[in-house]
């Protein structure tokens, strides 16, 4: 039976995973600040802890696995990224984790070792135009990051790749963009736009309002989590060490978001537009380079992956509101 670690086994995709992963045959260990939240793991063993700290580290590597998932992270959506209130620990904690995993990993001479990069590290400069943003993975350089939480994600990037050319890992990377599904964080400020907009329209009475930060035209793709672990996986199997894009080339605005969210409701709303964060005008993933390599893209649409995250949020809320 192989052995799998999965970093940020607590929180949303890492929770995924390590399903997929038991679903596969694999024994696997995850770890993590807290269990996940709302369901339990299926983790054949779960540590409970800081991957900031060495000891810790050790624990979580205590002998030979075939595989090591790296997702811990300190992130959220706009409202935690763009605000610059959160930039050192972001940067701090990210970087110190990965620095710690890829140590513990040299050391116990464990090689095959995958790292969730973001989208977020593609150039400001290159997506300022909504309508046609450039992600072509090669756009990476020169660089230009809109955020803290990116230049960390560039710098991991390249530690990864720099510990497989020295020390013979088996190295893969990927960058994300927007994944979104049930069991995800749905409420207090580290939310992603499409559980951010479920919630509010959930919770608003029909022929109500909901509020948006900016005009609703800055544009971006969301990746439903089933899509996301299948795409980690087949990367993960192949001789492709990447970077390469893990998301959907359906780009849509998000006032175009906010409708769809309306629709599988069944509510008439309008949306208030107000100030707040909002990253970059444009946003998609290029899946060329994806397609090239491994024979594949996301086919699953938006629209299908709402249906599917909508019921679940909504049924968040109305537990929410018994408490």
């Amino acid at each position: 039976m192989k052995k799998a670690v999965v970093c940020g086994a607590g929180g949303f995709i890492g929770s995924h995973l390590v399903k997929r992963l038991k679903n596969e045959g694999f024994w696997v260990r995850g770890v993590d600040l807290k269990y996940p939240e709302y369901a339990p793991t299926a983790a054949d063993d779960f540590i409970i802890g800081d991957l900031r700290d060495t000891t810790v580290c050790q624990r979580v590597f205590d002998g030979p696995f075939d595989q090591v998932y790296q997702l811990a992270a300190d992130m959220g959506g706009a409202g935690y990224i763009f605000t610059g209130e959160n930039d050192a620990d972001i940067m701090h904690n990210s970087a110190t984790i990965n620095l710690n995993v890829l140590d513990n990993c040299y050391k116990r001479n464990i090689k095959h070792i995958f790292y969730s990069s973001s989208a977020c590290m593609y150039p400001e400069h290159n997506q300022l135009d909504p309508d046609n943003p450039n992600c072509e993975e090669s756009s990476a350089y020169p660089a230009n990051p809109d955020s803290e939480y990116g230049w960390e994600k560039l710098f991991s990037e390249r530690l990864y790749l720099a510990y497989g050319r020295n020390h013979g890992m088996k190295v893969r990377v990927a960058r994300f963009h927007n994944i979104f599904g049930p069991e995800g964080t749905w409420d207090g400020g580290k939310e992603k736009a499409p559980a951010a907009f479920c919630r509010k329209v959930a919770m608003a009475e029909d022929n109500g309002s909901i509020e948006m930060w900016g005009d609703g035209k800055q544009t971006r793709s969301f990746l439903y989590i089933d899509e996301c672990l299948e795409g980690v996986r087949r990367l993960m199997e192949s001789d492709f060490e990447g970077p390469v894009n893990i998301g959907s080339d359906e780009m849509v605005s998000i006032n175009q978001l906010a409708q769809m969210a309306m629709e599988i409701a069944g509510k008439n709303l309008s949306v208030n537009h107000i100030p707040g964060p909002l990253g970059v005008r444009g946003r998609n993933s290029d899946n060329n380079l994806i397609h090239e390599k491994l024979g594949w893209k996301p086919t699953e649409t938006l629209y299908e992956g709402l249906k599917k995250t909508y019921p679940w949020i909504a049924q968040q809320v109305a537990e929410s509101y018994k408490k």
